[in-house]
């Protein structure tokens, strides 16, 4: 992406081997098609990036909620983030959640990922996202879920609050990278959703029997890995007796839970200050206490021995989803399809490049 030219006296060789990069555009075809049969690298580029991030080698603020009155329900999300390392990269995922898109046919979410060159500051991509976010939840989920649990007896019921397109990326995910059950539950408000999930795992010749249950708490006390991906605002799920039987909680949408529920569990999440805002569950229940002292850890702390996670106490991941893991995933669609010259570049989308002119 960068050129050569000789130095003036006033510029270091660095500084003149710097050029524009060229502008590529990534439509969500490819997307798809660079990632598909790419889950288990995707869980180990994950834990990679979390690893990075860990050690300090990575930007990410907060993200910023645009909220608008007249549609109390809908959000577009700024997460910017820049990952160090081997490959650096600066960018910025815009995501919008807008639920009431479910009623006309259309899907909830939609997304873009700018990646900036780290040298310039450049954008020199726009990939679509959606299928780049749903790939880092799901893998991100099924990174924990074979993290935690360890130490404890092998899941073999698994149940997704909420029917969407996540649960079918977490249920990929967990297939992909080994995971089988004797029983699948389902619950979702809306049962045609139930009733779609249902009909796609059946026809993806998915083992072990899928049940729709009709209420939260059958699908909770007959799981093992209970599942929420929902787009619940506010938490739904009150009481803690329903996790009596110690399962493994993939929070992904991080506001379903009571306080209540996360003050009796070990909780694990990826980022503690990241988790710790916009109202999720831990939020309210760091508000509840006044302390943070219900966290347990993070998970990359559980990766590099620093936390055991306890059997006998429900386990509670929430992740609150990191822009560098989209950086990551997004960086490695662009490198593939760079590397198989199939990139659809833009030709003289920046303009007016001589200072000049």
């Amino acid at each position: 992406m960068t050129g050569t030219s000789s130095p003036s006296a006033s510029e270091t060789p660095a500084e003149a081997a710097l050029t524009v990069p060229p502008f590529a555009v990534v439509p969500g075809i490819q997307v798809e098609q660079v990632l598909r049969g790419r889950e288990k690298h995707l869980v180990e580029l994950v834990e990679a990036t979390y690893r990075l991030h860990s050690a300090g080698h990575s930007v990410n603020p907060p993200s910023q909620f645009l909220r608008f009155p007249d549609r109390p329900s809908s959000r577009i999300i700024a997460l910017p983030a820049s990952l160090g390392g081997a490959a650096p990269v600066d960018g910025l995922k815009w995501i919008s959640s807008f639920p009431e898109n479910v009623r006309v046919g259309i899907p909830r979410a939609s997304a873009v990922l700018i990646l900036n060159d780290h040298a310039t500051g450049y954008p020199f991509a726009c990939l679509e996202s959606s299928v780049i976010s749903a790939s880092r939840t799901a893998a991100s989920a099924a990174l924990a879920a074979d993290r935690l649990s360890r130490g404890r007896p092998r899941p073999t019921r698994v149940g997704f609050f909420g029917a969407g397109l996540i649960a079918r990326y977490i249920h990929t995910f967990l297939a992909a990278t080994g995971w089988s059950f004797d029983e699948i539950g389902i619950h979702d408000l809306s049962p045609e959703s139930a009733a779609g999930f249902r009909c796609y795992l059946e026809q993806s010749d998915t083992p072990g029997q899928i049940t729709v249950h009709n209420t939260a708490e059958e699908l909770i006390r007959y799981s093992d890995v209970v599942v929420f991906a929902t787009v619940a605002g506010t938490p739904h799920v009150h009481d803690p007796s329903w996790f009596s039987h110690n399962p493994l909680v993939l929070h992904v949408s991080l506001r379903d839970l009571a306080p209540e529920i996360l003050l009796g569990s070990t909780n694990i999440v990826d980022d503690v200050e990241h988790c710790l805002k916009a109202d999720t569950s831990p939020h309210l229940a760091e508000q509840l206490t006044g302390n943070r002292e219900f966290l347990h850890g993070t998970l990359t702390e559980v990766m590099t021995g620093q936390v055991v996670v306890p059997a006998d106490r429900p386990v509670i991941f929430s992740p609150f989803g990191l822009g560098v893991l989209d950086l990551a995933v997004g960086k490695f669609v662009y490198d593939e399809l760079e590397r198989s010259g199939e990139l659809h570049f833009i030709e003289d989308f920046f303009h007016g490049l001589r200072r000049y002119g």
